[in-house]
């Protein structure tokens, strides 16, 4: 890197959900600015072909197969990250379960769950052993939670989703705060529509493309190298006073 600031070199990043998405593109921009880097995702396979792209970038990489809705799996997985790593300065708990479609009033209680258990319960899991970590080892770090802007803005058929992100949002201001003592700072990023394997369905449907595409000032979907640079800058020193936000990345989407 040319500017040191940004620089991670000696920083262990943990990336939740890294195997492809946005937590790919995360992992990838870090591994890059210099930092090692575990990723955990629950596809064995897919966590392989990941771990392969960043070492290419001569750094250690490592992945682990885990479901972050499991306390007992995270629990064991933190522990053996910190057995790969040495320790983790920064979390990035992107792991993220959606399941849209089904009317409000016609939802399970296993949709319900289905997201809840991934997408709050995952994240408490998680960020529970990293902060215990960061705390004893003394040196501070960086939380950062992938939200939405479901968490802002009506999403028919995803409201159990939605109120999960914005769950995450609370989750974050109050960890700013508790833990600001401790060095410790967290932020939530949202971003908006973004190309990904969970996404795919929804950029098939021409009406959907139709109706979104044209409020998006940027004319383009976002991809997941949008979010590099604001997981680099989060992980480094550069964001040292920044803590307790909601960081919105979507093309201009929600300002027209």
């Amino acid at each position: 890197m040319t500017n040191s600031t940004f620089d991670l070199s000696g920083k262990s990043i943990l990336v939740t959900g890294g195997n492809s998405g946005i937590g790919l593109g995360m992992a990838e921009a870090v591994a890059e600015a210099g930092a090692d880097v575990c990723i955990w995702s629950r596809n064995e396979e897919k966590n392989t072909l990941a771990v392969e792209k960043l070492q290419k970038h001569g750094h250690k990489a490592f992945s682990l197969v885990c479901d972050v809705s499991d306390p007992k799996q995270v629990e064991e997985c933190f522990s053996k990250t910190i057995r790969l790593l040495g320790k983790v300065d920064a979390c990035f708990a992107n792991a993220g379960n959606a399941w849209l479609g089904t009317p409000f009033h016609e939802m399970t209680l296993e949709e319900w769950h289905a997201i809840f258990g991934v997408n709050i319960d995952g994240v408490f899991f998680t960020l529970k052993s990293t902060l215990a970590h960061m705390v004893e080892q003394g040196n501070g770090g960086s939380i950062v939670i992938t939200s939405s802007l479901s968490a802002k803005y009506g999403m028919p058929t995803g409201e159990h989703y939605a109120a999960t992100k914005a769950g995450v949002i609370a989750i974050v201001r109050a960890i700013a705060v508790e833990y600001a003592r401790y060095g410790i700072r967290a932020n939530a990023i949202l971003p908006g529509w973004v190309e990904t394997n969970m996404t795919a369905p929804l950029f098939d449907n021409e009406t959907f493309v139709g109706k979104t595409m044209p409020r998006i000032p940027q004319r383009r979907w976002g991809t997941p190298r949008d979010f590099g640079p604001i997981a680099t800058y989060f992980a480094s020193d550069a964001s040292a006073y920044h803590t307790g936000d909601a960081v919105v990345i979507d093309g201009g989407y929600s300002c027209f």
